[in-house]
C-alpha cells in the first residue's frame, strides 16, 4: 500500500510513518516544516517528503491519504486555502484517513490479527509513562511494540512494531494516548481509535482549551476510552483524583486497578496499588504488601507515580513487579525530561542547562519541584519557560504561573506571539520575574543573573528557539 500523510514532520504522525515503513508499505508525506531532525530520521528510513501542502502533490496517487491533525479548512487573509492538497483531495473524491485510524485499521487491530494494546492516557506523564512501560515489558523479554511522543533513551526511536512473544496470547503494542482531537474531520480524541486491552489513566486536569471548553468534555472524551476496554481488560487508574473518579462513575466495565501514594490509602479503599518512600529509593505495594523496590536516579514524586501507574500495567500482561521494578532500575528517562544539555564550569560551582517539555502550570510545577529536590540546599533555579501551548496562548492559565513557578529563584517569560500581558500575569512574583518578548533578549537577562552553581531550566513543548545551545555559548563566553 502507498500512504501519503499530510503534517508528517508532527511526533505522532512520523511515527506513524515510520510504523508504515516497517511494516512494508510505501510511504510519502509532506508538511510545512520539513526540517531536523524528524526530516533526517524519515528519510534515513527511506520516506520522500515535499516542503509544503501543495496540490500538484495528487499526481503522486497514493491509495490513501493520511491526514494529521495540523490540517484544516482554514484559509489565507486572501481567501486561498492554506492547505490547497486538502481541498483537492476533498474535491476529487479521494480515499483518506486520520493518522489514529490508519494506525488502528493497518496495524493495531487487522482483519487477520490484533495486538494487546496498552494505552497510557493522562494530562502530564503520558510519554515518561509510556517509555517506562515498553522498557518494562523489553526488560521482560516481551519485544513489544511502542509509539511514544518522544525518544525514549532505552530504545533511541520513538517507534517500532516489536514481535510477538510466545509468553503472550498478542503480540503487545504500548501506546501514547493523547486525548487531542484525531482530525480536522473526526473530533473524538485520537485515543478512542486504539482500543486498548490494558489503558493507564494517569492524570486529569483542564488543557486544551483551543480544543475543549471545560474539564468535563474531557472527562467525557476519557469515559469514552474506558467504554473500549473489554471485559478482561484492565483500567489502572490514579485513585486520587476527583476527575478520574467522575470518569469512572460514569460507567465502567473492566477490572480497575487503583493507584496512589501509600499516605492517601487509608481514605481510599480503591487504592490497590501504593508507593512508599522517597522518590529515589521506594517500595511498591498491592493490597499492602510489598511486591517490589525501585531504586534510581529520577527524581520526583509524579515519577514515583509514573512508575506505580507502569508497574500495575505490565503486571497485567504478566510482568512480575519485582522485575518491573528491576527494570525501572535501568530506565534512562526520554529526550527533554529533564535532560542536561549542558554545563559551563565557574569557579565556585559549574551552571548547568537543563531541557523539559513542560509546559501546563502543573508540569511546570513538578519540573520544578522534581530539581528542587535533586539539588544541594542553596543552589538556584533559574526557570524559563514561553507558554508556547495552544492553550497557552489563549491565556487560560495564566493566572496558574506565578504559583507553578514558587519554587523558582527567578523565572524568565518569552512573551513573543502572546495576547496577553505576561508581565501582569506574573506580577505577583514581583522582581523576581522578567518578560522578554525576544529570545535574544531573555539569554542576554538570564547570562546577566547567572551565578556559579545554578541550574537554569528551560520548558517549553517546542524548540524554544534553540536558547539551550544560546545560552551555553553566552556563558561559556
Amino acid at each position: 500500500m502507498h500512504i501519503h500523510i499530510l503534517g508528517i514532520c508532527g511526533t505522532f504522525m512520523g511515527g506513524v510513518a515510520a510504523l508504515a515503513r516497517e511494516a512494508g508499505h510505501r510511504v510519502t508525506g509532506c508538511d510545512a516544516g520539513v526540517y531536523p531532525p524528524m526530516s533526517d530520521q524519515l528519510r534515513a528510513l527511506g520516506i520522500d517528503l515535499i516542503e509544503g501542502f501543495g496540490a500538484d502533490q495528487m499526481a503522486l496517487k497514493p491509495d490513501v491519504f493520511v491526514v494529521g491533525n495540523v490540517v484544516s479548512r482554514a484559509r489565507l487573509a486572501d481567501g486561498n486555502p492554506k492547505f490547497p492538497l486538502m481541498e483537492a483531495i476533498l474535491e476529487a473524491g479521494s480515499p483518506y484517513t486520520s493518522g489514529p485510524q490508519w494506525l488502528s485499521d493497518h496495524l493495531l487491530h487487522t482483519a487477520h490479527a490484533s495486538r494487546h494494546v496498552l494505552a497510557v492516557a493522562g494530562t502530564h506523564g503520558k510519554t515518561t509513562t509510556t517509555s517506562m512501560l515498553a522498557w518494562i515489558l523489553e526488560h521482560a523479554g516481551l519485544q513489544p511494540g511502542f509509539l511514544v511522543g518522544g525518544v525514549p533513551l532505552n530504545f533511541g526511536v520513538s517507534a517500532r512494531l516489536g514481535q510477538h512473544s510466545p509468553r503472550t496470547e498478542r503480540p503487545l503494542f504500548v501506546i501514547e494516548a493523547d486525548e487531542y482531537d484525531t482530525a480536522f474531520f473526526d473530533k473524538r480524541s485520537k485515543f478512542v481509535h486504539y482500543r486498548p486491552r490494558t489503558a493507564v489513566l494517569n492524570n486529569l486536569e483542564f488543557d486544551h482549551a483551543d480544543i475543549f471548553d471545560d474539564l468535563a468534555a474531557i472527562e467525557r472524551q476519557f469515559h469514552h476510552l474506558v467504554r473500549t476496554v473489554p471485559t478482561r481488560g484492565r483500567v489502572v487508574v490514579n485513585a486520587m483524583q476527583d476527575s478520574l473518579r467522575r470518569v469512572l462513575r460514569q460507567g465502567c466495565w473492566s477490572e480497575v486497578a487503583g493507584f496512589g501514594l501509600s499516605d492517601t490509602a487509608s481514605n481510599n479503599p480503591a487504592m490497590a496499588w501504593q508507593v512508599r518512600g522517597s522518590p529515589e529509593h521506594f517500595d511498591i505495594l498491592r493490597a499492602g504488601q510489598v511486591m517490589a523496590q525501585v531504586r534510581w536516579s529520577i527524581g520526583g514524586v509524579h515519577n514515583q507515580l509514573n512508575a506505580l501507574a507502569a508497574i500495575a500495567a505490565a503486571e497485567h500482561v504478566g510482568v512480575d513487579p519485582a522485575v518491573a521494578a528491576d527494570a525501572l532500575g535501568l530506565f534512562q528517562n526520554v529526550r527533554r525530561r529533564m535532560e542536561v544539555r549542558g554545563t559551563v564550569a565557574r569557579p565556585g560551582g559549574a551552571i548547568t542547562v537543563y531541557d523539559d517539555f513542560a509546559h501546563h502550570p502543573t508540569a511546570i510545577a513538578t519540573t520544578v519541584d522534581g530539581l528542587r529536590r535533586q539539588i544541594r540546599p542553596g543552589e538556584r533555579i533559574l526557570a524559563l519557560f514561553e507558554p508556547r501551548s495552544n492553550t497557552m496562548k489563549l491565556g487560560t492559565m495564566k493566572s496558574q504561573l506565578p504559583e507553578s513557578l514558587a519554587q523558582a529563584d527567578l523565572a524568565f517569560c518569552h512573551s513573543g506571539g502572546l495576547d496577553w500581558d505576561a508581565r501582569e500575569a506574573l506580577s505577583p512574583m514581583g522582581a523576581r520575574a522578567t518578560v522578554c518578548a525576544s529570545i535574544p533578549e531573555l539569554v542576554q537577562s538570564v547570562v546577566t543573573q547567572a551565578r556559579p552553581g545554578d541550574h537554569l531550566l528551560c520548558m517549553s513543548n517546542g524548540g524554544f528557539g534553540g536558547i539551550h545551545a544560546l545560552l551555553l555559548h553566552a556563558l561559556s563566553r
